[in-house]
Protein backbone atom coordinates (compact mmCIF):
# COMPACT_ATOMS: atom_id res chain seq x y z
CA UNK A 1 0.00 0.00 0.00
CA UNK A 2 1.53 3.32 -1.12
CA UNK A 3 1.26 5.95 1.61
CA UNK A 4 3.81 8.40 0.22
CA UNK A 5 1.41 10.72 -1.59
CA UNK A 6 -1.32 11.10 1.00
CA UNK A 7 -2.26 14.69 1.91
CA UNK A 8 -1.63 15.94 5.43
CA UNK A 9 -4.38 16.13 8.02
CA UNK A 10 -5.91 19.62 7.60
CA UNK A 11 -4.81 22.33 10.03
CA UNK A 12 -8.26 23.92 10.25
CA UNK A 13 -10.11 20.86 11.58
CA UNK A 14 -10.55 20.80 15.39
CA UNK A 15 -8.98 17.76 17.06
CA UNK A 16 -8.90 16.35 20.56
CA UNK A 17 -5.37 16.18 21.97
CA UNK A 18 -4.28 12.86 23.44
CA UNK A 19 -1.45 12.25 25.86
CA UNK A 20 1.65 10.78 24.19
CA UNK A 21 2.91 7.77 26.11
CA UNK A 22 6.45 6.49 25.53
CA UNK A 23 6.35 2.70 25.44
CA UNK A 24 10.09 2.45 26.06
CA UNK A 25 9.60 4.28 29.37
CA UNK A 26 6.58 2.12 30.24
CA UNK A 27 8.65 -1.03 29.66
CA UNK A 28 11.29 0.42 31.95
CA UNK A 29 8.54 1.07 34.54
CA UNK A 30 9.40 4.77 34.71
CA UNK A 31 7.08 6.15 37.46
CA UNK A 32 6.20 9.48 35.83
CA UNK A 33 5.31 7.80 32.54
CA UNK A 34 3.16 5.25 34.35
CA UNK A 35 1.27 8.12 35.99
CA UNK A 36 0.69 9.69 32.55
CA UNK A 37 -0.66 6.37 31.28
CA UNK A 38 -2.93 6.12 34.32
CA UNK A 39 -4.26 9.62 33.66
CA UNK A 40 -5.02 8.74 30.04
CA UNK A 41 -6.65 5.43 30.99
CA UNK A 42 -8.93 6.93 33.63
CA UNK A 43 -9.91 10.21 31.93
CA UNK A 44 -10.63 9.34 28.29
CA UNK A 45 -9.28 5.84 27.78
CA UNK A 46 -7.36 6.92 24.65
CA UNK A 47 -3.68 7.79 24.19
CA UNK A 48 -0.92 7.91 21.60
CA UNK A 49 1.86 5.35 21.99
CA UNK A 50 5.33 6.00 20.57
CA UNK A 51 8.42 3.78 20.43
CA UNK A 52 6.27 0.65 20.34
CA UNK A 53 8.67 -1.13 17.99
CA UNK A 54 6.10 -2.66 15.61
CA UNK A 55 6.47 -0.26 12.65
CA UNK A 56 7.87 -2.81 10.20
CA UNK A 57 5.11 -5.30 11.00
CA UNK A 58 2.52 -2.54 10.58
CA UNK A 59 3.73 -1.81 7.04
CA UNK A 60 3.43 -5.48 6.13
CA UNK A 61 -0.10 -5.67 7.54
CA UNK A 62 -1.22 -2.69 5.47
CA UNK A 63 0.15 -4.46 2.39
CA UNK A 64 -1.72 -7.65 3.31
CA UNK A 65 -4.93 -5.67 3.70
CA UNK A 66 -4.53 -3.98 0.31
CA UNK A 67 -3.84 -7.33 -1.35
CA UNK A 68 -6.92 -8.86 0.25
CA UNK A 69 -9.23 -5.97 -0.63
CA UNK A 70 -8.06 -6.21 -4.26
CA UNK A 71 -9.41 -9.76 -4.55
CA UNK A 72 -12.66 -10.22 -6.56
CA UNK A 73 -15.74 -9.80 -4.41
CA UNK A 74 -16.85 -13.34 -5.21
CA UNK A 75 -13.59 -14.64 -3.73
CA UNK A 76 -13.79 -12.46 -0.61
CA UNK A 77 -17.38 -13.49 0.07
CA UNK A 78 -16.29 -17.12 0.39
CA UNK A 79 -14.78 -16.06 3.70
CA UNK A 80 -17.58 -13.75 4.93
CA UNK A 81 -17.94 -13.88 8.71
CA UNK A 82 -21.70 -14.46 8.65
CA UNK A 83 -24.63 -13.27 10.74
CA UNK A 84 -24.43 -15.50 13.81
CA UNK A 85 -22.07 -13.32 15.83
CA UNK A 86 -19.18 -15.71 15.36
CA UNK A 87 -17.23 -15.90 18.58
CA UNK A 88 -14.11 -14.46 17.01
CA UNK A 89 -15.75 -12.27 14.36
CA UNK A 90 -13.06 -13.29 11.92
CA UNK A 91 -13.01 -13.50 8.18
CA UNK A 92 -14.16 -10.93 5.65
CA UNK A 93 -16.88 -8.33 6.24
CA UNK A 94 -18.39 -6.59 3.23
CA UNK A 95 -19.40 -2.93 3.22
CA UNK A 96 -23.04 -2.49 4.20
CA UNK A 97 -23.21 -5.63 6.33
CA UNK A 98 -23.46 -3.66 9.61
CA UNK A 99 -25.69 -0.88 10.88
CA UNK A 100 -24.06 2.31 12.14
CA UNK A 101 -26.98 3.60 14.22
CA UNK A 102 -30.50 2.84 15.43
CA UNK A 103 -32.05 3.90 12.11
CA UNK A 104 -30.34 1.06 10.27
CA UNK A 105 -28.00 3.28 8.23
CA UNK A 106 -25.42 0.99 6.60
CA UNK A 107 -21.69 1.13 7.19
CA UNK A 108 -19.22 1.73 4.33
CA UNK A 109 -16.30 -0.34 5.62
CA UNK A 110 -14.87 -3.61 4.38
CA UNK A 111 -12.45 -5.43 6.61
CA UNK A 112 -10.51 -8.63 7.04
CA UNK A 113 -10.14 -10.08 10.54
CA UNK A 114 -7.62 -12.76 11.52
CA UNK A 115 -8.00 -14.54 14.86
CA UNK A 116 -5.09 -14.46 17.27
CA UNK A 117 -5.67 -18.19 17.68
CA UNK A 118 -5.15 -18.88 13.97
CA UNK A 119 -2.08 -16.66 13.71
CA UNK A 120 -0.37 -18.35 16.66
CA UNK A 121 -1.34 -21.88 15.59
CA UNK A 122 -0.23 -21.50 11.95
CA UNK A 123 0.16 -23.68 9.88
CA UNK A 124 -2.50 -25.52 11.89
CA UNK A 125 -6.01 -24.11 11.42
CA UNK A 126 -7.40 -23.27 14.85
CA UNK A 127 -10.63 -21.41 14.05
CA UNK A 128 -11.33 -20.94 10.35
CA UNK A 129 -9.87 -20.60 6.84
CA UNK A 130 -8.84 -17.34 5.14
CA UNK A 131 -8.26 -15.93 1.64
CA UNK A 132 -5.03 -16.85 -0.14
CA UNK A 133 -3.61 -13.36 0.44
CA UNK A 134 -3.91 -13.89 4.19
CA UNK A 135 -2.43 -17.38 4.17
CA UNK A 136 0.51 -16.19 2.07
CA UNK A 137 1.47 -13.68 4.78
CA UNK A 138 0.46 -15.57 7.91
CA UNK A 139 3.99 -16.60 8.86
CA UNK A 140 5.97 -13.66 7.49
CA UNK A 141 3.64 -10.78 8.40
CA UNK A 142 0.55 -11.60 10.46
CA UNK A 143 2.05 -13.75 13.19
CA UNK A 144 4.92 -11.27 13.84
CA UNK A 145 2.37 -8.43 14.07
CA UNK A 146 0.20 -10.42 16.47
CA UNK A 147 3.22 -11.34 18.62
CA UNK A 148 4.42 -7.74 18.69
CA UNK A 149 0.95 -6.44 19.52
CA UNK A 150 0.53 -9.00 22.29
CA UNK A 151 3.81 -7.90 23.84
CA UNK A 152 2.75 -4.24 23.80
CA UNK A 153 -0.78 -4.80 25.07
CA UNK A 154 0.27 -7.27 27.76
CA UNK A 155 2.84 -4.81 29.08
CA UNK A 156 0.22 -2.07 29.27
CA UNK A 157 -2.23 -4.43 30.97
CA UNK A 158 0.42 -5.41 33.50
CA UNK A 159 1.11 -1.77 34.39
CA UNK A 160 -2.61 -1.03 34.77
CA UNK A 161 -2.95 -4.20 36.86
CA UNK A 162 -0.49 -2.80 39.40
CA UNK A 163 -2.14 0.64 39.46
CA UNK A 164 -5.49 -1.02 40.22
CA UNK A 165 -3.95 -2.76 43.23
CA UNK A 166 -4.54 -6.23 41.80
CA UNK A 167 -2.29 -9.19 42.66
CA UNK A 168 0.50 -9.56 40.14
CA UNK A 169 -0.69 -11.09 36.88
CA UNK A 170 -4.43 -10.86 37.58
CA UNK A 171 -5.35 -9.03 34.37
CA UNK A 172 -3.09 -11.23 32.26
CA UNK A 173 -4.86 -14.25 33.74
CA UNK A 174 -8.07 -12.93 32.18
CA UNK A 175 -6.32 -13.04 28.78
CA UNK A 176 -4.58 -16.42 28.62
CA UNK A 177 -2.60 -16.92 25.43
CA UNK A 178 -3.65 -20.56 25.17
CA UNK A 179 -7.43 -20.06 25.47
CA UNK A 180 -9.58 -19.24 22.45
CA UNK A 181 -10.81 -15.67 22.58
CA UNK A 182 -12.12 -12.81 20.47
CA UNK A 183 -8.59 -11.39 20.19
CA UNK A 184 -7.90 -10.58 16.55
CA UNK A 185 -6.20 -8.29 14.11
CA UNK A 186 -8.20 -6.25 11.59
CA UNK A 187 -7.38 -4.29 8.47
CA UNK A 188 -10.27 -1.97 7.61
CA UNK A 189 -10.78 -0.38 4.19
CA UNK A 190 -13.25 2.34 3.24
CA UNK A 191 -13.52 4.30 -0.03
CA UNK A 192 -14.19 8.05 -0.25
CA UNK A 193 -17.82 8.39 0.82
CA UNK A 194 -18.54 12.00 1.69
CA UNK A 195 -19.38 13.24 5.17
CA UNK A 196 -20.84 10.05 6.59
CA UNK A 197 -20.12 7.39 9.16
CA UNK A 198 -17.83 4.57 8.13
CA UNK A 199 -18.22 2.76 11.46
CA UNK A 200 -20.97 3.72 13.92
CA UNK A 201 -20.41 5.03 17.43
CA UNK A 202 -19.43 2.33 19.89
CA UNK A 203 -17.27 1.35 22.80
CA UNK A 204 -14.82 -1.44 22.02
CA UNK A 205 -15.90 -4.97 22.88
CA UNK A 206 -12.79 -6.18 24.67
CA UNK A 207 -9.87 -4.92 26.75
CA UNK A 208 -7.26 -2.98 24.79
CA UNK A 209 -7.02 -1.84 21.16
CA UNK A 210 -3.71 -1.07 19.40
CA UNK A 211 -4.57 1.08 16.35
CA UNK A 212 -2.51 2.33 13.39
CA UNK A 213 -3.86 5.00 11.00
CA UNK A 214 -2.42 6.93 8.08
CA UNK A 215 -5.48 9.09 7.40
CA UNK A 216 -7.90 10.78 9.77
CA UNK A 217 -11.40 9.55 10.44
CA UNK A 218 -11.37 8.40 14.06
CA UNK A 219 -13.53 10.61 16.29
CA UNK A 220 -14.14 10.54 20.04
CA UNK A 221 -17.08 11.83 22.03
CA UNK A 222 -15.33 13.58 24.89
CA UNK A 223 -16.99 12.97 28.29
CA UNK A 224 -19.22 15.83 29.35
CA UNK A 225 -19.70 17.12 25.80
CA UNK A 226 -21.99 16.42 22.88
CA UNK A 227 -19.39 17.22 20.23
CA UNK A 228 -17.48 14.64 18.20
CA UNK A 229 -13.81 15.52 17.75
CA UNK A 230 -11.26 14.03 15.36
CA UNK A 231 -8.13 12.33 16.65
CA UNK A 232 -5.23 13.34 14.40
CA UNK A 233 -3.00 10.47 13.23
CA UNK A 234 0.68 11.04 13.99
CA UNK A 235 3.28 9.13 11.94
CA UNK A 236 5.03 6.47 14.00
CA UNK A 237 2.49 6.73 16.82
CA UNK A 238 -0.16 4.12 17.52
CA UNK A 239 -3.46 5.07 19.14
CA UNK A 240 -4.44 2.88 22.09
CA UNK A 241 -7.82 2.70 23.76
CA UNK A 242 -9.51 0.66 26.44
CA UNK A 243 -12.62 -1.45 25.88
CA UNK A 244 -15.62 -2.60 27.88
CA UNK A 245 -13.86 -5.47 29.64
CA UNK A 246 -11.41 -3.12 31.36
CA UNK A 247 -14.21 -0.82 32.45
CA UNK A 248 -16.07 -3.79 33.92
CA UNK A 249 -13.03 -5.40 35.57
CA UNK A 250 -12.18 -2.06 37.23
CA UNK A 251 -15.77 -1.10 38.18
CA UNK A 252 -15.55 2.01 36.04
CA UNK A 253 -12.13 3.25 37.16
CA UNK A 254 -10.79 2.71 33.65
CA UNK A 255 -12.72 4.31 30.80
CA UNK A 256 -14.08 2.72 27.63
CA UNK A 257 -15.07 5.76 25.60
CA UNK A 258 -17.49 6.19 22.71
CA UNK A 259 -15.82 6.62 19.34
CA UNK A 260 -16.68 6.24 15.66
CA UNK A 261 -15.06 6.45 12.24
CA UNK A 262 -16.02 9.12 9.70
CA UNK A 263 -14.66 9.81 6.25
CA UNK A 264 -11.28 11.60 6.51
CA UNK A 265 -11.50 15.41 6.63
CA UNK A 266 -10.33 17.90 4.01
CA UNK A 267 -8.27 16.69 1.06
CA UNK A 268 -7.78 13.37 2.81
CA UNK A 269 -11.45 12.62 2.11
CA UNK A 270 -10.69 11.99 -1.57
CA UNK A 271 -8.55 8.94 -0.71
CA UNK A 272 -9.40 5.41 0.27
CA UNK A 273 -8.65 4.80 3.93
CA UNK A 274 -6.92 1.82 5.51
CA UNK A 275 -6.54 1.32 9.23
CA UNK A 276 -5.05 -1.53 11.23
CA UNK A 277 -5.85 -2.65 14.75
CA UNK A 278 -5.07 -5.47 17.13
CA UNK A 279 -7.83 -6.17 19.68
CA UNK A 280 -6.92 -7.85 22.97
CA UNK A 281 -10.03 -9.51 24.43
CA UNK A 282 -10.47 -11.80 27.45
CA UNK A 283 -10.54 -15.56 27.12
CA UNK A 284 -13.91 -16.89 25.98
CA UNK A 285 -14.71 -18.45 29.37
CA UNK A 286 -13.86 -15.35 31.43
CA UNK A 287 -16.92 -13.89 33.17
CA UNK A 288 -17.10 -10.10 32.83
CA UNK A 289 -17.43 -8.76 36.37
CA UNK A 290 -15.66 -6.29 38.60
CA UNK A 291 -12.60 -7.80 40.29
CA UNK A 292 -13.76 -6.63 43.71
CA UNK A 293 -12.39 -9.64 45.57
CA UNK A 294 -8.87 -8.88 44.40
CA UNK A 295 -8.55 -5.11 44.86
CA UNK A 296 -9.80 -2.75 47.61
CA UNK A 297 -9.64 0.09 45.07
CA UNK A 298 -12.02 -1.73 42.73
CA UNK A 299 -14.25 -2.84 45.60
CA UNK A 300 -14.62 0.78 46.72
CA UNK A 301 -15.42 1.93 43.17
CA UNK A 302 -18.07 -0.77 42.81
CA UNK A 303 -19.64 0.17 46.15
CA UNK A 304 -19.96 3.78 45.02
CA UNK A 305 -21.23 3.01 41.52
CA UNK A 306 -24.72 4.40 40.71
CA UNK A 307 -25.54 1.13 38.91
CA UNK A 308 -23.48 -1.73 40.38
CA UNK A 309 -25.16 -4.26 38.04
CA UNK A 310 -23.31 -2.61 35.17
CA UNK A 311 -20.12 -4.19 36.51
CA UNK A 312 -21.56 -7.66 37.12
CA UNK A 313 -22.77 -8.69 33.67
CA UNK A 314 -23.27 -12.40 34.37
CA UNK A 315 -21.92 -12.96 30.86
CA UNK A 316 -18.78 -14.62 29.60
CA UNK A 317 -16.52 -12.73 27.23
CA UNK A 318 -17.75 -15.05 24.48
CA UNK A 319 -21.40 -14.18 25.17
CA UNK A 320 -20.65 -10.43 25.38
CA UNK A 321 -18.73 -10.42 22.12
CA UNK A 322 -21.24 -12.59 20.24
CA UNK A 323 -24.20 -10.43 21.33
CA UNK A 324 -22.58 -7.23 20.18
CA UNK A 325 -21.40 -8.57 16.81
CA UNK A 326 -24.69 -10.33 16.02
CA UNK A 327 -26.88 -7.32 16.71
CA UNK A 328 -24.82 -4.98 14.53
CA UNK A 329 -25.43 -7.16 11.48
CA UNK A 330 -28.09 -5.61 9.27
CA UNK A 331 -29.41 -9.06 8.33
CA UNK A 332 -30.48 -9.50 11.97
CA UNK A 333 -32.18 -6.10 12.26
CA UNK A 334 -35.76 -6.06 13.55
CA UNK A 335 -35.82 -2.38 14.49
CA UNK A 336 -34.02 0.17 16.70
CA UNK A 337 -34.05 -2.39 19.52
CA UNK A 338 -31.57 -4.53 17.59
CA UNK A 339 -29.04 -1.70 17.54
CA UNK A 340 -29.58 -1.07 21.24
CA UNK A 341 -28.95 -4.77 21.91
CA UNK A 342 -25.51 -4.33 20.35
CA UNK A 343 -24.45 -1.69 22.88
CA UNK A 344 -21.67 -2.01 25.44
CA UNK A 345 -20.88 -0.06 28.59
CA UNK A 346 -21.84 3.36 27.23
CA UNK A 347 -24.70 5.03 29.11
CA UNK A 348 -26.41 6.78 26.23
CA UNK A 349 -26.13 7.81 22.61
CA UNK A 350 -25.11 11.39 21.72
CA UNK A 351 -28.02 13.77 21.30
CA UNK A 352 -26.45 15.79 18.49
CA UNK A 353 -27.62 14.91 14.96
CA UNK A 354 -25.51 12.24 13.31
CA UNK A 355 -23.44 13.59 10.43
CA UNK A 356 -24.46 11.28 7.60
CA UNK A 357 -25.33 11.80 3.95
CA UNK A 358 -28.59 10.21 2.91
Amino acid sequence: MDATNLPAFPDDVPTHPLLVIDYALIKAREPDEIERLWTAATKLGFWYLKNHGVDEEVRGMFDMGAETMALPMEEKMKYEQGNEGMSFGCGYKAAGANAVDATGMLDTAQFINVAKDDALAWPVQARRDYPSTVNARMESTIRPFVEGSLAVNNTLLDVLNDKLGLPKGTLLQQHPREEFSGSETRVLYSPPSGDRQVVGSHTDFGSLSFLHNRLGGLQVLVPGTETWQYVKPIPGHAICNLGDAMTIFSAGILRSNLHRVMSPPGLQGAHYRFSLVYFTRPGNSVVLRALTDSSPLIADAAARAPDPKKYDTGMTSLDWFTRRIKNQRIANRKGPETWMASRGTEHSEPTVPTQVAV
